[in-house]
Formats: C-alpha cells, structure tokens, sequence
C-alpha cells in the first residue's frame, strides 16, 4: 500500500475563487442522470478502491440510487475538482485532504453540511474542526489518523531499554540504540508537507504555536530534531525523506524506532518477523501532553447551484460516514473511527493499536486557527527545516520563516 499522507500542491486563493465561481454563477453545465452520483476521490491504491466500491454499493442499495466512483493521485484532487468546476461539472461529494478543504470552502465552493441536515453528534470537537473553515462545518471525516512512535519491539527488549516517554528519554534510547548501520530513529525532515506534518507533534507538545513560528518554543522543537542529528541519532538524509522512506528504512532494520502513521500498518504486517509495537509520541515533559496532527480526508458537498442533488448528497455522506460503516473502513484501513461510539467498538478490535487513539483523542488540525493560510505558513516551515537541519540556527532560520509566512510569499 502506498503512503497515504500525500504532500498537496498549493492552489493560489484567486485561482480558486475564479474557477468556483464561476460554476456556482452559472449552474450546473451538464444534464446529470437524476439517479447517478459521482463521488470524486483519492483512493488511487487498489485495495482503498475496493473498500470504497463497497461501501458506495451499500450506500447506492439504501438510498436508491447508483454512486460511481471517480480517483485520481491524491496529489491531483484539488486541481481535477478544478478543472471540472470550469467545465460545470462538479461531482456530487468530493472528499478532499482536511488541509486542503479551507481554500475550497473560502472559494465559496463547499455547502455547510448542517444546512443540509448532517450533525456533529458524537464527534470529538478537534475532529469537528477538522472539518470546519472559520466555524462552519463543511467536511465529514469517516476516519482520521495521526503520527505515533513505532518501535521495534525487539530492538528494545535486547537493548534493555522501555519505550520512550519524554525528550530526553527518546533521545538518549535513540543514543544507544545507533551503531552500524542502524540508525534510533527515522522521521521524515523533507522539504515538503510530509516533513511539516512530523514537525507539529514536536512543536505542539512544547507549546509552540502555527501564528508564530518565531517564538522560543518552536525554535525549541525545532533545536530538538537538531540535536537528534548531532548525536547521530538520525540519517543525515532525513532532510530528503519522505515518511515512506521512513518507513523503509524501518522495515529494512535501519532504525529501531519511527515516527510516522497508521497507513503504514499493512505494509509492516507483511514483514514477517518484524515485532513492532506502536506508542504515543514522547513529550518534552512527562507531565506534557502529546498533540500530534490529525490528517485524512474529509467529504464535502460542492456548490453545484442544484438543491436537490445537494440534498442527496449529503444523504451519501451521512451513509458513508455512519458507525458501522466507519467501522468498517476503519478497520481496512487501519485508521481510527471519526465518531466517539465507534472508536470505542474499534478499540475493542484492535487493541495493539491503542496509543494511536489516544493520540487522536488530543491531536489537532493544522488548519483549524490559519484556515486557507496554513499553505503559506507550511511553505515557510519546510525551507525553514532545511536551512536549519544543514547548519542554520534554528532562531534564524524561524525568523525568516515567520517573515515568509506573514507576506504570504
């Protein structure tokens, strides 16, 4: 299975606004068969295709209607969603990367889901705001999922040493556990959205904040990757990886610990031999709580200019997004259920996978303070990883980053 947390190419605001705009002006460009539905998404790996089919049958059988499925790289959504509005073609749900969904909402191009009778029961606030742009909810997330620290369980068990629970505990573990070719520990630094989604757990937990990359405490998180790398901890080639490399590096026995995602889950059961385990991402004080970054897709009506089909729609996602079939993807996918109620029947399936459910239980959404910004403060974040990771000081190179992300340039 390919990673799921794709790095998205930034689409200019004005570029946005004039495409969707023009669509929802105009009405909706085609005559569309009033008992076919397009959903447009990113499930591009043949197994994601698959459970999506299914649950789309299920859906189509209970509402009455056929759903089709259109994918493309997760990469291409945002520009093929595009190039369908300026040709008023719109699909009826379109599920987009949670970071990406503010621009298309500031656009004008997404319909409130609660206007359309969707509710936020039993979803977790962070979550809510996963999907929502300056408090309105437009995105249902089936499943989310988060960064964790995975382990090799038998790497440890050999070296004497327990899973890490702060800093100084990760850094010192990731000490010991360096020697030949194996490195302690894996992350991914790379100049793109990838090395941003790892640095927030780290910036987060030490109090750092997105508004203002030049404070003390993101200089701080920022400095603690840095002496990670000077103790020889992490492959100096952590500024090039993305978290599959990581992940790579992982399975290959070149790093006995990493931080990366649940998608990855199926590619390390495949190993076989490999005993991993999976724990919280340690915290610069024990008494800390550990914030990581909620990603995943969320599903959102467009505004196609037809109410009717917006309606049915939102009955798609409401099916789509309901308990048992977020259970189900969840447990696919091995994901963690959006709803409370259903990630408390996931937890009793898998248990090895707790910690990463109490991790979501804190995490954040990248977007939820900066909106449709957050491009332009991840932007300044990755040059600043890779100025700093090769001899920069840290405060130096957050100060620029600041500057860059204030202008928007």
């Amino acid at each position: 299975m390919s990673n799921r947390f794709t790095p998205r190419v930034a689409v200019p605001l004005t570029v946005v606004s004039a495409l969707i705009g023009g669509a929802v002006l105009s009405g909706c460009g085609q005559q569309r068969d009033p008992d076919v539905y397009t959903v447009l998404n990113s499930s591009t790996d043949e197994s994601y295709h698959r459970w999506d089919a299914e649950t789309l049958a299920r859906c189509g059988k209970r509402l009455g209607v056929t759903i089709e499925q259109q994918s493309v790289p997760a990469a291409q959504v945002m520009t093929k969603a595009l190039r369908m509005a300026s040709s008023k073609s719109l699909p009826d749900v379109l599920q987009l990367d949670a970071s990406e969904m503010p621009t298309f909402a500031e656009a004008g191009g997404l319909i409130p889901l609660k206007d359309l009778g969707l509710t936020t029961k039993d979803i977790p606030e962070g979550i809510v705001n996963f999907g929502s742009y300056e408090g309105t909810y437009y995105g249902a997330a089936r499943t989310v999922n988060t960064l964790a620290l995975f382990y090799n369980k038998d790497t440890l068990d050999k070296a004497g040493l327990k899973v890490p629970t702060t800093w100084a505990e990760m850094r010192e573990s990731a000490k010991k556990l360096t020697h030949g070719r194996q490195y302690g520990l894996a992350l991914s630094a790379g100049g793109a959205e990838d090395g941003v989604f790892q640095f927030t757990p780290f910036m987060w937990s030490n109090g750092g904040d997105e508004t203002k990359l030049d404070s003390p405490e993101v200089a701080g998180a920022l400095d603690y990757w840095k002496s990670l790398l000077k103790d020889g901890s992490l492959s100096k080639s952590t500024v090039n990886w993305t978290q599959a490399d990581v992940n790579d590096q992982f399975m290959a026995g070149n790093a006995a610990m990493m931080i990366n995602g649940p998608w990855q889950v199926e590619t390390l059961n495949s190993r076989k031999g490999l005993n991993w385990g999976i724990a919280e991402i340690p915290v610069p004080e024990a008494s800390d709580d550990s914030v990581g970054p909620l990603g995943g897709g969320v599903l959102t009506v467009p505004n196609t200019g037809d109410e009717e089909r917006e309606k049915t729609s939102a009955k798609i996602i409401g099916c789509m997004s309901g308990e048992q079939e977020q259970i189900t993807y969840a447990l696919n996918s091995w994901m963690v259920p959006a709803n409370e109620k259903a990630a408390a029947e996931w937890r009793t399936k898998v248990p090895e996978l707790d910690a990463l459910a109490d991790q979501v239980a804190t995490a954040r959404s990248r977007t939820a303070r900066l909106g449709a910004r957050w491009s332009s403060v991840s932007l300044a974040l990755q040059s600043a990883f890779q100025s700093a990771l090769t001899g920069e000081s840290s405060e130096a190179a957050l100060t620029r980053a600041q500057k860059r992300a204030t202008s928007g340039n």
